[in-house]
């Protein structure tokens, strides 16, 4: 049996449990888990990220000066692009396909007994998300890592991997995004993203909105640890756009870091990077040891984020970025602006049903303004899209034009279609934005040529 084999087959077996969008809210049997495993989630030092946007490409230029400065790292992010190894990486790589399997295969036996009790106690057994999580600490543990880089997967009190402790929690920008489960403004969401938030630790968050920065300061008072935010201890200083990318100042906690190369677009990636420059050195020295300069900016230099304003092709130019809420849209369509000289867009959306389509639509519209011209409405292969029908209802509804809109079911034909129409500016100057959901994104990646992530 080949290792790829084994690894679908082992992520079959995943999938057989209560998928991704039906998170428990609980934590207890992740503690059990633990125990039983022998407490892999106190293992290593972990610098824990939750918040609404930008968590992942955080995540990765946290990972990126963690092993800059020599240290062996595991990361863990969700979702994935084209292979479930993604969320677990090691050293900047997704984790070999033998070790996710023999790890797996090791804490089987472990996961049958917590399983065990919760159907005793009339409880639904460990999830998709939270055996993904378990496998995770498991493999950071069995490397060992020297320090592991963990994402949230939704919220953070009652999140997964909330069984580890941050030395440093990152808490990115909040914003209003699963708000059937967390909460209907950002002061209430703010609650669930603070859980991660404890004695002991440090906390690094991005500028917030009043309410939310609220929340997260009387947390961090109320266990008693320092909190530093951008916009007041830390942050930009100044970027301007480069050659596939932006080169940064950062005012840092302790030190000034000037003409940082990063290879990203978007105010959004400035102000991430502010927020991962603060966590390390934060996790460095407490926040009060300047990071070597040099060694920082040949980090930086190797930050790739797949599936954030990420060009897939060329001639016509295809961008795809897994923006998924109003607030994703909205940084993503002022980054593109931006960072590209486009005549005309094409835009190619899907959009997954628990989402808020309206808002995402209304958005589109108005941060792009005249330069979409089209729109092609298609949907991923997820049970969970919304009919690419439906979405263009719904965008005649707000005013997009009959004229602008075309449905495209298959997601391959909403790429060609897609590129035809910006090959038919004569100016060469067309491009294509796939956007609106990470599993549109992950297909168009694919469908596009880029198999790896």
């Amino acid at each position: 049996m080949t290792d790829e084999f084994s690894v679908e087959s082992v992520y079959a077996e995943l999938l057989g449990r209560a998928p991704e969008n039906k998170m428990e809210p609980r934590l207890a049997p992740l503690f059990r888990a633990m125990d039983v495993l022998g407490e892999p989630n106190k293992a290593f030092p972990i610098i824990h990220i939750t918040g609404t946007n930008g968590k992942t490409s955080t995540a990765r230029m946290i990972e990126a000066g963690l092993r800059a400065h020599g240290l062996s790292t595991g990361r863990y992010t969700s979702p994935h692009l084209s292979k479930v190894t993604e969320r677990i990486s090691i050293d900047g790589e997704p984790v070999p396909d033998a070790t996710f399997v023999r790890i797996w295969d090791e804490i089987r036996p472990y996961l049958e007994i917590v399983d065990n009790e919760l159907v005793a106690d009339n409880q639904p057994r460990l999830t998709y998300f939270e055996c993904l999580t378990i496998l995770g600490f498991a493999v950071f543990a069995d490397q060992p890592v020297d320090v592991a880089v963990m994402e949230v997967g939704l919220g953070g009190i009652t999140d997964a991997t909330n069984v580890g402790d941050g030395q440093v929690s990152v808490i990115t920008p909040i914003s209003l995004d699963h708000t059937d489960l967390l909460g209907d403004t950002t002061e209430d969401i703010a609650y669930e993203k603070a859980g991660i938030i404890k004695p002991g630790g440090f906390l690094v968050s991005a500028a917030q909105p009043v309410d939310a920065a609220q929340v997260l300061l009387e947390k961090a008072r109320e266990v008693d640890v320092p909190f530093r935010f951008e916009g007041v201890e830390f942050g930009v200083e100044s970027r301007s756009v480069a050659v596939g990318g932006q080169v940064l100042t950062i005012q840092g906690l302790a030190g000034r870091y000037e003409d940082l190369l990063l290879p990203l677009h978007g105010a959004h990636q400035a102000e991430n990077a502010a927020v991962a420059v603060a966590a390390l050195e934060a996790f460095f020295g407490g926040g009060e040891k300047e990071l070597d300069a040099e060694v920082l900016k040949e980090a930086f230099g190797t930050v790739t984020s797949p599936g954030r304003l990420e060009v897939v092709r060329t001639a016509p130019t295809v961008v795809v970025d897994a923006a998924h809420n109003p607030d994703g849209i909205r940084v993503t369509a002022e980054a593109i602006q931006e960072a590209f000289t486009f005549s005309k867009l094409v835009v190619v959306v899907g959009v997954l049903r628990e989402k808020d389509a309206e808002e995402i639509l209304k958005t589109l519209k108005e941060s792009l303004g005249g330069l979409a011209e089209e729109f092609c409405f298609t949907q991923s292969n997820s049970a969970r899209a919304v009919p690419a029908a439906e979405l263009a209802e719904l965008a005649v509804d707000l005013g997009f034009g009959e004229d602008n809109v075309h449905i495209a079911e298959k997601l391959d034909d909403a790429l060609e279609w897609a590129v035809e129409r910006a090959e038919s500016n004569d100016d060469l100057a067309g491009g294509v934005l796939v956007t609106g959901s990470i599993t549109v994104v992950a297909e168009a990646r694919i469908l596009l040529g880029k198999a790896s992530a």
